[in-house]
């Protein structure tokens, strides 16, 4: 595989893991929301959390690929 193909299929992969990260918390979420309704707050909470979490891994991933395109963006 060359070099390009490479790096193309890495920061593919970065984005596959973003969406991951984001489908997971959109999951939370409703878990969230369900136990709200239910009036089960601490495990509502949790899944709340859980959610953040993962939300700001899908940003974390896709902060790096925004650094990595700055740095070789020519002005």
């Amino acid at each position: 595989m060359s070099d390009r193909r490479s790096r193309l299929e890495q920061t593919a992969g970065l984005y596959d893991n973003a969406a991951e990260q984001l489908e997971l918390a959109a999951l939370h979420c409703r878990t969230a929301a369900r136990h709200f309704r239910d009036g089960e707050i601490p495990r509502a909470s949790a899944h709340a959390w859980a959610a953040h979490g993962h939300a700001l891994e899908a940003q974390e991933r896709l902060s790096a690929q925004a650094r990595e395109h700055a740095a070789r963006s020519i002005p």
